[in-house]
């Protein structure tokens, strides 16, 4: 619950300080690099050590990743610069992409199925407090102008987490030798990095048509079509691409990658908004977006009576049709900032994303058996890391665009229009997961309850 709650706490607490961050250290067009980045690591580096946990055990790579994640906090509060700053949320990011998983992996080795029930609503519940905890934090340190604090205050949660995992945790290692598919891995990371580098930086520190330009996107899209060559042909693929094949597979993970752009890409963007528009305090914007974080595991801890008794795609479809009327209302209303409609608003868009998460990825662990579960798991997981990165990354270059036209980052007229964009780029993202929800092939109760129905 400790190492759960260093990443969840981050999932939210730097999006309030943002313009504080900006103010000490400039470049407003770079902090989507803040998330992009961190994300990034992230993503790619969670198969990896999946792999490497099958290999040495879970203890090594859980408390390698406290460790990196500690590293990167400190380096983080110490940073100089907004590039700097970037350069050590990568740190972060390949921290959280350790702890993460293994969390997950540690509570389904040590724990029987009767008792996961449990222990998953005590991991619920971190995260339900984090989301408030988060935010309120972010808004209070950047409101004392500390924001440097917000790294700072891993550092006992890490020490702590470290040091429980160290003496109390004993696993019995059933460690399988795999072979690391460090091409894939690398081709992806290449691929992700040149089209973020590309759109981000696009039209803000090179033109869109330019060789900068040309050279980002092609080396981009050349790496990520022989990521998909090198895949297919691997032995035990980073992300295994024959899963997609399977209808249920692929629409399942074209809505994971929804679910990530909508959530990270809201919940960075808004309190700059809100800040940026009509000024309130950061500890008020925090608060704000904290309803979204909060709305989802209150619907997640709920979805589970709900597709019990109607399927998983009927729940989806209801959770993404909420999501998409949330996210088609704020950006109507974002011309008129408000923290309380922003709130209500955000509320509501969370706890649909809270019953599209749970039942689509339960359904994709449903269709496949034991050997394959770990594969679905992790290609979920990826796709809402990656979607989370890439989201981030296009709402960035539609609001480096507006404001490079506009009057600059400092004008509440410019982040306003800025932000209105953003959030119909979010609006028409939501309405594509929904189509993909759509599509989703019809299930039975009973085929995944394990139960004949009543």
């Amino acid at each position: 619950m400790l190492a759960t709650g260093l990443i969840a706490i981050d999932a939210t607490i730097l999006a309030t300080a943002v313009p504080s961050i900006v103010r000490d250290l400039g470049s407003y067009q770079q902090f989507p690099w803040l998330f992009s980045v961190y994300l990034l690591a992230q993503a790619v580096s969670v198969p990896i050590y999946s792999r490497f946990a099958d290999t040495v055990g879970r203890k090594p790579i859980i408390l390698l990743g406290i460790a990196l994640f500690l590293l990167g906090s400190i380096l983080c509060g110490l940073a100089w610069s907004m590039p700097a700053l970037i350069a050590f949320r990568v740190v972060q990011g390949l921290g959280a992409g350790a702890v993460a998983p293994m969390s997950m992996t540690i509570v389904g080795d040590i724990y029987t199925v009767a008792e996961r029930a449990k222990v998953q609503g005590y991991i619920a519940s971190v995260w339900a407090i984090s989301s408030v905890v988060g935010p309120a934090l972010g808004g209070l340190f950047a409101q004392l102008d500390a924001w440097r604090w917000i790294f700072f205050v891993n550092i006992p949660l890490c020490v702590v987490a470290g040091w429980m995992l160290l003496r109390r945790y004993h696993e019995e290692k059933q460690t399988q030798r795999h072979r690391i598919d460090y091409a894939g891995a690398v081709l992806l990371t290449v691929g992700l990095t040149g089209l973020i580098l590309g759109m981000l930086e696009g039209g803000n520190a090179w033109d869109w048509i330019s060789l900068p330009s040309a050279v980002c996107f092609g080396l981009g899209v050349l790496a990520l079509a022989a990521f998909v060559a090198v895949e297919r042909r691997a032995a035990e693929p980073i992300v295994d691409l024959r899963l997609a094949s399977r209808r249920l597979i692929l629409t399942t993970t074209i809505v994971s990658l929804g679910i990530g752009a909508l959530m990270t890409g809201i919940t960075s963007f808004a309190p700059a908004y809100l800040e940026g528009s009509i000024g309130i305090a950061p500890l008020l914007s925090g608060l704000a977006v904290a309803a979204l974080t909060l709305g989802w595991p209150i619907a997640a801890a709920n979805a589970g009576r709900l597709y019990l008794r109607i399927g998983f795609r009927r729940t989806a479809l209801i959770g993404m049709g909420i999501t998409t009327a949330a996210a088609v209302a704020l950006a109507i209303a974002s011309p008129w900032p408000s923290p309380f409609t922003i709130a209500a608003i955000a509320f509501v868009l969370g706890f649909g994303l809270g019953w599209s998460a749970a039942p689509t990825l339960i359904a994709a662990q449903a269709s496949v058996g034991w050997g394959e579960r770990g594969a679905v798991t992790g290609m979920n997981a990826f796709a809402r890391s990656a979607g989370s990165a890439v989201g981030v990354a296009i709402f960035g270059a539609i609001s480096n665009a507006v404001i490079a036209q506009g009057a600059g980052p400092d004008d509440p007229a410019t982040i306003i229009d800025a932000s209105v964009w953003v959030f119909v780029g979010a609006a028409i993202t939501a309405v594509l997961t929904l189509v993909a929800a759509v599509f989703m092939p019809k299930d039975r109760v009973e085929e995944h309850s394990g139960e004949p129905r009543d």
